[in-house]
């Protein structure tokens, strides 16, 4: 140990945590977060003051950045050349600050995440909004520090007419606390702050009301409030960002135009990442990406595929990419060098308080200065006043001392009044300067007890902050970027999609689409009609469902799968369009085909699920009731809604209320009539019970109707063209399970039973034939016959011709549809039969 050493020892321990708490708390005050006072860390301030310092104004031209930060670090930011410039560009940057606070020429990066170039390359000067920031710091508005070599002084804090933290927001990581302050709207900051100067105890929710929400400078739209209400009342809050996006039909195709992204959000990686998304199959619906952005705004364009339903591929991009990301709000700035978690009140409140400071610092100065002037000016006028014996004195003296020491005690002036009038300028001794000099003293001495009053009077100091405010405002106010849309919350896929009231068309084929219900009511009563769905050769209107957006559609197919779509997930279309296949909207094995569809008013609704049931039969004669509710937990591949037997296949499936008649009947010409509570409710895996007996093993179940009193007739028709329509009251309430009673008088004339429909006036019947020929009659031509007579041919058939399927279709008076839709009530499954008449079908 060298001579005059000595080893002390200590508890490294205590040394790590004493050394750790200082590194800890220089980190925090002196690197990551902002003063709450003027919104800036060290790193921006010394930016800014070292622009100011240089002359570097918005007024005049620009000069190199290399430059600014050669002259921060030089004179106060020790640290690496990259913090500084960072921070610059940074401040440049329009996608990164809501109001910029440095004027750059050059490269400064793109918002797809592009460098900037380098320091040598670029030029800066400060923005005008900026030097508001600056403005009065020579006044001994702030307090000043030496900088790192002791050599220069720089100000503590900025005497800045801008609330800059709360407009501008801020971010920094420091050890062991984060900061993330999102930015406002000036207009609206201003406003909120000067409600606070009106009144003291004003309520934060008074203050919403002025400053609403954060205004991210790449806009977009801030989906749901309760985080936005969080933030403000306690510091904390997570808002929830979404892109601005519109959907619109470019060169045919219908797109999701993108013009504004969330905040922080790097286009090009969300790009990359949506591209992914769609190659790897989790995003379906996107046919192509293109960024269209260009000098005059952002423009991302996904093309969509043809049988894509854009909202619904709109909510999956929100759901999916960073098209929806969240800002987490946590106020944390340095009050008095100490970080604190504030609230919105808070944060205005510091503001105000460093702004009131300023003007009473900045007064005592003006009032000094005024102070010093006005004893200059009181000692010219007593020269002015005593002209010869001042310029006798001075002449007859032999130094400048001597005449300085004369004035002073002839007159009775100090020191400083005596130099001035020694370096008097003869010109000034004119009678119009005179006159000059007594004008400028009698102002001065007005502007001397107008600053008296504001050091005395707090309102007016008050008054003064406010005038600056709304001037600060009135400058720089613009309109807000970002939308509010106090509705939303969680992301899920139906929550850009208005529940709007549609149309739903299923033809013979299966093709199907929805159309809105706007289209119906543009027609003026009288027209001639409108052309409805284009359909295949051989296809037609079979099903028309009058419903909403929100609701569902359940799909039963012959092995007895159910599957559900929203309506909103059905492919929109127009009146004239064919739709889409219903195979490729829904799971369906390659074998199996869908024979129902069943349109459900709300799922979540215990009491509709609960007193409401699905009925459904098999060609074997088996029926099965099982509750609605069974049926309300959707999976994306369908569940077993029945248990099918080898040999047998689902045949109808019908959405009851617990008040209905079902009738069956079978090919052999009988039908069978029974309550529906004769059928108890069942599982969903459950196979059913014995709803009519077959006469043999070639008989089976032609159809099911469920029915009420009163709302129709019974129609049955068979294979060689012989139909008959009779009254309900014509069959007799039996026991399930038995043989029925005769519905038509079968013979060879006649042939088997093919098809039971239950049907109105208003309904018109489609009768397809083996050849391909399609008929179409109207229901109301039928007289009601009894019920075990052959009935009438509806159809002359050729040769060895047979009917192939019936079909009760909407009528086709344009007018009467229209009439039917906007008169349904919409309580599910009603309209499966085809009531609700929407589209009249081509013949």
């Amino acid at each position: 140990m060298a001579e005059g050493e000595r080893i002390i020892p200590i508890n490294i321990e205590e040394e790590m945590k004493s050394s750790y708490i200082d590194y800890s708390m220089s980190v925090i005050v002196s690197r990551a977060l902002p003063d709450v006072r003027d919104g800036l860390k060290p790193v921006h301030r010394r930016v800014l003051y070292g622009m100011h310092e240089l002359g570097v104004l918005s007024n005049r031209s620009y000069k190199k950045s290399a430059r600014i930060v050669g002259e921060v670090l030089g004179k106060f930011h020790p640290h690496g050349d990259s913090s500084v410039y960072d921070t610059m560009v940074r401040m440049a940057q329009d996608w990164s600050l809501r109001y910029t606070l440095v004027d750059g020429q050059g490269n400064f990066g793109s918002v797809d995440g592009d460098s900037p170039a380098a320091m040598r390359y670029t030029e800066v000067r400060l923005k005008k909004i900026a030097e508001e920031m600056l403005i009065d710091i020579e006044k001994d508005t702030v307090d000043f520090q030496l900088n790192f070599d002791d050599s220069l002084k720089e100000p503590t804090v900025l005497p800045t007419r801008i609330p800059q933290l709360l407009v501008n927001g801020a971010s920094g990581i420091a050890v062991g606390m984060a900061t993330n302050m999102a930015p406002h709207n000036l207009t609206d900051t201003i406003s909120a702050t000067i409600k606070y100067i009106d009144n003291n105890d004003v309520e934060i929710d008074e203050l919403i009301e002025s400053i609403k929400a954060p205004d991210f400078p790449t806009g977009g739209t801030i989906y749901g409030y309760e985080g936005v209400r969080d933030a403000y009342h306690t510091g904390r809050g997570r808002v929830v960002l979404r892109a601005k996006a519109n959907i619109e039909e470019v060169n045919g195709r219908e797109c999701i135009i993108v013009n504004e992204i969330p905040y922080q959000v790097n286009k090009a990686d969300m790009i990359k990442k949506t591209a992914d998304l769609v190659n790897d199959k989790k995003l379906d619906g996107i046919a192509d990406i293109r960024d269209e952005s260009d000098r005059n705004g952002m423009r991302i364009v996904y093309v969509l595929k043809r049988d894509a339903v854009p909202n619904v591929v709109l909510n999956k991009l929100f759901k999916y990419t960073s098209l929806q990301s969240s800002f987490s709000i946590n106020s944390i700035a340095l009050v008095n060098g100490r970080p604190e978690m504030l609230n919105l009140k808070d944060l205005i409140k510091h503001f105000v308080d460093h702004r009131h400071e300023v003007v009473v610092r900045r007064t005592k100065y003006d009032l000094a200065q005024a102070e010093k002037r006005a004893h200059i000016l009181e000692g010219l006028l007593i020269a002015i006043d005593n002209l010869d014996e001042v310029i006798k004195l001075i002449r007859a003296s032999a130094t400048v001392d001597e005449a300085k020491d004369g004035l002073m005690s002839e007159f009775g002036l100090s020191e400083v009044q005596a130099k001035a009038i020694l370096e008097l300028r003869l010109q000034k001794l004119t009678g119009l300067e005179r006159d000059k000099i007594k004008e400028e003293y009698a102002e001065l001495m007005e502007k001397i007890a107008y600053l008296k009053r504001i050091l005395d009077e707090h309102d007016l100091r008050m008054s003064i902050i406010k005038e600056e405010l709304l001037e600060i405002q009135e400058k720089y106010g613009d309109e807000r970027r970002t939308n509010i849309e106090y509705a939303g919350g969680d992301v899920s896929i139906e929550d850009m999609i208005p529940d709007e009231e549609v149309v739903i068309t299923i033809s013979n084929a299966g093709y199907i689409k929805r159309t809105s219900l706007t289209e119906y009511k543009t027609q003026s009563r009288g027209g001639v009609g409108s052309k409805a769905a284009s359909t295949r050769d051989a296809d037609f209107i079979e099903y028309v469902f009058a419903a909403t957006n929100h609701q569902y559609m359940l799909f039963f197919t012959e092995q007895g799968r159910c599957f559900w779509l929203r309506v909103f997930e059905i492919p929109e279309g127009t009146r004239a369009s064919k739709g889409r296949a219903i195979q490729n909207l829904i799971n369906i094995p390659q074998d199996d085909s869908v024979r129902a569809f069943i349109n459900v008013l709300n799922l979540k609704d215990e009491e509709y699920i609960n007193n409401h049931s699905i009925v459904m039969c098999t060609k074997k004669g088996v029926i099965k009731k099982t509750s609605l509710e069974q049926y309300s937990r959707p999976r994306v591949n369908g569940i077993n809604a029945i248990g099918i037997r080898e040999g047998d296949q689902l045949l109808e499936a019908k959405l009851t209320d617990g008040n209905s008649e079902i009738i069956m009947a079978v090919r052999s010409g009988k039908a069978i009539r029974f309550h529906e509570s004769a059928v108890r409710n069942m599982g969903r895996t459950a196979s059913g019970v014995r709803g009519m007996t077959l006469a043999n093993d070639d008989d089976e179940l032609v159809g099911m109707v469920c029915i009420q009193e009163g709302e129709g007739d019974i129609l049955v028709v068979s294979g060689k063209g012989y139909g008959k329509r009779s009254l309900l009251e014509d069959y007799r309430v039996t026991n399930r399970g038995g043989k029925g009673v005769k519905t038509m008088s079968i013979t060879d004339k006649t042939g088997n039973l093919i098809a039971i429909k239950g049907v109105t006036d208003e309904d018109d019947l489609m009768i397809i034939n083996r050849s391909g020929i399609m008929i179409r009659m109207e229901v109301e031509q039928l007289r009601v016959m009894g019920r075990a007579t052959q009935g009438v041919r509806l159809i002359n058939l050729k040769g060895k011709d047979e009917i192939a399927s019936v079909a009760k279709v909407p009528t086709s008076d344009e007018d009467e549809a229209l009439e039917d839709v906007e008169g349904v009530e919409n309580e599910g499954g009603v309209e499966g039969e085809g009531e609700a008449g929407t589209e009249s079908a081509q013949d």
